[in-house]
């Protein structure tokens, strides 16, 4: 039988008559969603390109008791290969088409609209003016760099949304938003890039496609054209939507998606000891000193994940616990991106291989190697329950000029 694919997402049922294990695509390519019952879970360990449907019944029968399983083998084959959960030709087919779709559709949609935020303009204004308030009323500094926000749901992350998203002045409003996301799906060592304008409820953001093309053509080989990772990821179209709350949807930005750096993490070595990375971060650092304060940095970056849902054997709970250690570290990190210490922010990640599991650390490590004179002020920090025994850390920041 084939394998079951590796990158899905596994969770307990949140379905209180339905337990069993929730299986779904975070890269959409199949929108259905399954619950395997529980005395069925045992049989995902036979999807592993090895095992026939003959071993699988034989886990049937030992765990239902009955003989005749042929027909709920068949069934559980059928739903999971049809769907897209397998890797056989139907997946295949189904990821063609999605990527196809993607590359050819002129605009990257609100993928999120309906579900992290409201998908009706009047709703979604007063949930944003809720956030962050409205628009132009505090007055904010004018000799920024760039901010970093979270982007985990707003409505868990909306303080730190705000710290961030109020320190933007009117005056960067014609400056191009270069937003560095985390690639939570993408290649390692690759950045993702795209030319289709971003659409939200409330409207379509251009992309500044001389700078997507100046640096397609010097950076090729770490470059993913058009990636198809755009279309379901949210750590840059939360940026976008707080952008245009506050600027209005006629900005100009760069989007660009940063794949982890796990050579580094696991391997050892600073990242642009990857020649590809080496050929980005060279390209987006000339862009930065040759466009200087045309542009204007936003990251959307999330720190810690820790708990059940992210690996660990402990439950975690909002600074408590081992939730104040991963404070104190946390703030370790943040000290050394605040001084402009590349070189010791990076040392702190490799640390046990980012046992913290910080999912931002790419987007900052790019953005401190691009622009070597930022020097960051924390604006605010937060612990969140993503779920009963899961913590997510993050923060607001804002970068300007060092001496």
């Amino acid at each position: 039988m084939p394998r079951l694919r590796a990158n899905l997402d596994f969770m307990p049922s949140p379905v209180k008559d339905r337990p069993g294990l929730l299986i779904r695509d975070p890269f959409h390519y199949t929108d259905l969603t399954l619950i395997i019952p529980p005395a069925l879970v045992q049989c995902l360990h036979c999807f592993d390109g090895q095992q026939t449907e003959l071993d699988m019944q034989a886990v049937l029968v030992r765990v239902t008791g009955e003989l005749q399983v042929g027909d709920l083998a068949k069934h559980l084959i059928d739903t999971l290969g049809d769907g897209g959960f397998l890797e056989n030709e139907s997946f295949e087919r189904i990821r063609e088409d999605r990527q196809r779709a993607f590359a050819e559709a002129p605009r990257r949609t609100a993928v999120h609209a309906g579900g992290a935020y409201p998908d009706e303009i009047d709703p979604l204004r007063a949930t944003l003016e809720r956030y962050i308030g409205t628009p132009g009323v505090d007055s904010a500094s004018d000799d920024l760099l760039g901010v970093a926000a979270p982007h985990v749901s707003p409505e868990g992350g909306w303080q730190s949304y705000r710290a961030a998203y109020k320190a933007l002045a009117p005056a960067y409003k014609d400056r191009t938003f270069v937003v560095l996301g985390t690639s939570h799906y993408g290649e390692p060592e690759r950045f993702g890039l795209t030319r289709k304008p971003f659409v939200t409820p409330l409207g379509e953001t251009p992309v500044n496609l001389p700078m997507v093309n100046w640096l397609e053509q010097k950076a090729l080989p770490a470059i993913l054209m058009e990636d198809y990772c755009h279309s379901v990821e949210h750590s840059i179209e939360f940026q976008v939507l707080f952008l245009q709350h506050v600027y209005g949807p006629q900005i100009r930005i760069l989007p660009i998606l940063c794949g982890s750096y796990a050579q580094s993490i696991y391997v050892g070595g600073k990242p642009e000891a990857d020649s590809n990375v080496d050929r980005f971060l060279n390209a987006l650092g000339e862009l930065a000193d040759r466009e200087a304060d045309r542009l204007f940095w936003v990251l959307g970056i999330d720190m810690a994940h820790m708990g059940r849902r992210y690996g660990d054997s402990f439950t975690a709970h909002a600074d408590e616990g081992v939730m104040a250690e991963v404070t104190a570290r946390d703030r370790g990190r943040i000290d050394c991106i605040s001084a402009g210490d590349r070189e010791g922010f990076w040392n702190l990640v490799q640390e046990k291989r980012d046992d913290l599991k910080w999912c931002g650390s790419s987007p900052l490590y790019t953005f401190m190697k691009a622009v070597p004179q930022a020097r960051g002020q924390l604006l605010h920090y937060e612990q969140w329950n993503i779920d009963e025994q899961s913590v997510v850390s993050f923060a607001g920041m804002a970068f300007s000029q060092g001496d």
